[in-house]
């Protein structure tokens, strides 16, 4: 028993669970005050991310004992069983900032696409592990996967979904990319990729969607419609300085930035607890995606080398793309921030790809121990 626990990589136990207690401490921080103006309880969105925690515990708890090599056997359930709940949420999903993408359960919401992203990776990393000997062969070996993988972004983005789909489009390069394809299939799909980007543009470009741009990229063009949440996310990051005004000192939150507990969260961060924070922040989730990385490169087993890699990008992925949107770099498109942000479904699935990783981690420990 206790060389099992030496066997855990303890970096990616204690980084993921400082993340998620700091982030309940912010949401605490950044939603006391909204939650009490739509008539609850100042503690309610606290309360609802701590049940989703100690929900994740036992799930990272569950799949760090749990072989990853197991997940090779059940990857067709897995896969259809979320295809199957992305078609659901289309038919009886609640509407969520104009997407379906949600399901009520009583108290809790679910939400199917935050399960795909984790789905696609444990799909694409069995496939290309047992495809590893005809990887040449770009219609036995490349293409197959690439089929799946268009069917559950057609899903997500009908929702529509775009954030989300993009995360998932790229967690799914990063896998085909590190799969060991050849240089020409590689160009042959981002030539497919592109020329499907272009004639997907004009039946996906709406009004909304263009005034995420001009938001982003003119803000203060549009100060009080499309530029407004961005210009008072500068208002917040530029307040904090270095040092930030104080824990629970924040103004933004007070009704003037919206979403400051989920999708803008880093912009309170950043007015009270400044740029010491945001940098404490950015350096932990950093930790976790190069310690996945270090697991991937050391793993001896393509599968289990594949399933950090798709983890390490899913964190790092989405991190960049809230980070992106909170700053102006990018378009808002409602991605949260890992681990730190309010929404239960993203940090279930989090913390139990977590576990998947730590699982990978405990078995490269075994292999080295074999070896010594």
């Amino acid at each position: 028993m206790i060389q099992r626990l030496k066997d855990y990589d303890f970096t990616l136990i204690i980084t993921p669970l400082l993340l998620t207690a700091f982030g309940l401490v912010m949401i605490y921080s950044a939603s006391m005050v909204s939650a009490v103006v739509e008539g609850l309880e100042s503690t309610y969105y606290l309360k609802r991310q701590a049940m989703w925690f100690a929900i994740g515990l036992v799930g990272f708890t569950v799949t760090s004992i749990f072989p990853y090599k197991h997940y090779q056997k059940l990857i067709k359930p897995i896969i259809f069983g979320v295809i199957l709940l992305l078609l659901g949420v289309l038919i009886f999903g609640s509407v969520v900032n104009n997407a379906k993408s949600w399901f009520r359960l009583g108290p809790l919401s679910l939400q199917p696409a935050e399960f795909a992203k984790l789905a696609l990776i444990m799909y694409l990393a069995s496939v290309y592990s047992k495809k590893q000997s005809y990887l040449d062969n770009f219609s036995k070996g490349v293409l197959p996967p690439l089929i799946m993988t268009g069917i559950v972004l057609a899903l997500v983005v009908l929702q529509p979904d775009i954030g989300t789909a993009s995360i998932i489009f790229l967690i799914a390069c990063s896998v085909i990319f590190s799969s060991g394809i050849r240089f020409k299939h590689l160009s042959l799909l981002i030539v497919l990729g592109v020329g499907l980007v272009i004639l997907a543009i004009p039946y996906m470009v709406t009004d909304e969607r263009l005034s995420r741009f001009t938001g982003a990229y003119q803000p203060f063009e549009t100060p009080d419609s499309d530029g407004y949440q961005l210009i008072q996310s500068y208002l917040a990051i530029g307040t904090g300085g270095i040092t930030g005004v104080g824990l629970g000192q924040g103004v933004q939150k007070l009704g003037y930035l919206t979403q400051a507990e989920s999708d803008f969260i880093m912009a309170t961060v950043a007015e009270e607890l400044g740029f010491i924070g945001v940098i404490i922040v950015i350096g932990l989730i950093a930790i976790i995606v190069l310690r996945g990385i270090f697991i991937a490169r050391k793993s001896e087993d393509s599968f289990g080398a594949l399933l950090a890699i798709g983890i390490s990008s899913m964190v790092g992925i989405q991190a960049c793309i809230n980070l992106g949107a909170i700053s102006g770099l990018l378009p808002i498109t409602g991605v949260p921030l890992p681990f730190v942000s309010n929404g239960g479904s993203s940090l279930f699935v989090l913390l139990i790809s977590m576990g998947i990783i730590n699982n990978v981690a405990m078995n490269v420990k075994r292999k080295e121990h074999e070896r010594s």
